[in-house]
C-alpha cells in the first residue's frame, strides 16, 4: 500500500518508572534454578535484557494509554474533539468488554462523532493500526486519527514466576516454553496521524506491506490460566525466530519494490524481541547493525508498543534526522509481518 500524503503529526513514548533486572526476576526463581541446577545470569546472557520496566500493580492499560494520547494530541496541536478515529492496539486491555479505547474517548474528553474501537494483533497491533488510520486519512474518509497502546508486562512474568514455582514437576522444558514471558516489559505509546497539509513539516508515512505465514500460529499461544489467574503464555522460541526471519525476509524486497526504494534506507527501526533476534533479523535482509536502534536490552519486549516507542526514543536521541527515510519493521506471532515506509 502507498499513501498519497499522510503525515505523523506526534509520536509520544511513555515509560513505566519501575526497572526489573532480570537477576531480580531469576532471584524469585532461585528454589527452581537450584533444583534444576542452573545459574543465575541464563536469562541475560540469552536474550540479551537486562533489564525491563514495569507499571505499578493494578495499573489498567487505559491510564498510560491515555497519559501518552493525551501528550499526543497536545504535541500535535490538535484539540481532543477533532478526533475522528481512535484505536487502541494493544495486546493488553482493561477488560474483555467493553473496548478499552471507550475508556481512552472518555478520559481524553474526545468527540461523541469520533470512531473506536480496540485492535489486537500481537506485537503488530500499533503498526496495524497506523496503516488502517492513514488508509482512511488517504482515502478522505476522516482528517484526524489517534493511536493509542499499553502494554503491561507485569502479570503475564508474575503469572509465568508463580507457575513454574507451583509445579514440583517444572524442568528445562517447561522453563524454555516458558522463557519469552519473562523477557515481557511494559511501556505505552501514542500516534497523531494527519492529512500532509495539516502537518506539511511533519514525518510522512509512505505506506507499508504485509504478508502472513498463518501455519506458524502454533508457535506462540497466550491465554489466562483460569478463573481468577494470571496469563500464561508458552512459545518455542528457537522455532518462532526462525520462522519470524523467514517471513521478513520475504516481506523486505516487497516493501522496498512498493516504496520504490533501491536498497536500505537511512535508518531501520526493528521490534524488539532480543539481541539474538535483532542480529538474524539484520543478517537476513543485510542491513547494517549501525542504522538500527536497539532498545531491547533496557526494555525487553514490549509487545506492540516496542516499534513506536523505539521510533520515537530513536527520534529524540538523534539517531533519526530530518531527511531520513525510515523503516519500520514489525513481526507478530501468528504469523505475520508489516513494514512500514517513513520519511521524516
Amino acid at each position: 500500500m502507498q499513501l498519497a500524503d499522510v503525515r505523523l503529526a506526534a509520536l509520544v513514548p511513555c515509560l513505566p518508572d519501575e526497572r526489573v533486572a532480570s537477576e531480580a526476576l531469576e532471584a524469585r526463581l532461585a528454589p527452581l534454578y537450584e533444583r534444576l541446577r542452573l545459574h543465575s545470569g541464563r536469562l541475560q546472557l540469552m536474550s540479551g535484557i537486562a533489564e525491563r520496566r514495569f507499571w505499578p500493580a493494578g495499573t489498567r492499560p487505559s491510564g498510560p494509554a491515555s497519559a501518552a494520547g493525551r501528550r499526543a494530541l497536545q504535541e500535535a496541536g490538535v484539540e481532543p474533539a477533532a478526533v475522528d478515529l481512535l484505536i487502541h492496539a494493544s495486546v493488553c486491555r482493561d477488560f474483555l468488554e467493553p473496548a478499552t479505547a471507550s475508556v481512552v474517548h472518555h478520559t481524553l474528553g474526545l468527540a461523541p462523532h469520533a470512531v473506536l474501537f480496540d485492535l489486537s494483533n500481537a506485537c503488530l497491533g500499533f503498526a496495524n493500526a497506523l496503516l488502517i488510520a492513514a488508509a482512511q486519512i488517504d482515502a478522505g474518509q476522516i482528517e484526524t486519527a489517534l493511536v493509542v497502546a499499553c502494554e503491561d508486562g507485569r502479570p503475564l512474568v508474575d503469572a509465568t514466576v508463580q507457575a513454574l514455582l507451583a509445579n514440583p514437576h517444572a524442568g528445562k522444558d517447561e522453563l524454555k516454553r516458558a522463557f519469552a514471558s519473562l523477557t515481557i516489559g511494559s511501556g505505552a505509546a501514542a500516534a497523531v496521524l494527519v492529512r500532509g497539509a495539516r502537518a506539511p513539516l511533519a514525518p510522512r508515512l509512505l505506506g507499508g506491506r504485509v504478508l502472513a505465514a498463518t501455519e506458524h500460529h502454533v508457535l506462540c499461544h497466550g491465554d489466562h490460566a483460569g478463573a481468577g489467574a494470571g496469563p500464561l503464555m508458552e512459545t518455542d522460541s528457537e522455532a518462532l525466530l526462525h520462522a519470524g526471519i523467514d517471513l521478513a525476509a520475504r516481506t523486505w524486497p516487497l516493501l522496498l519494490h512498493e516504496l520504490g526504494w533501491s536498497g536500505a534506507p537511512d535508518r531501520i527501526v526493528t521490534h524488539q524481541v532480543g539481541v539474538a533476534h535483532r542480529r538474524a533479523l539484520l543478517g537476513a535482509l543485510d542491513i547494517p547493525p549501525e542504522l538500527d536502534f536497539p532498545t531491547v536490552e533496557t526494555l525487553g519486549n514490549m509487545g506492540s508498543v516496542s516499534l513506536p516507542l523505539t521510533l520515537a526514543l530513536a527520534r529524540e536521541a538523534g539517531h533519526i534526522r530530518r531527511g531520513h527515510r525510515v523503516g519500520a519493521l514489525g513481526i507478530g506471532s501468528g504469523l505475520s509481518c508489516l513494514m512500514l515506509g517513513l520519511e521524516f
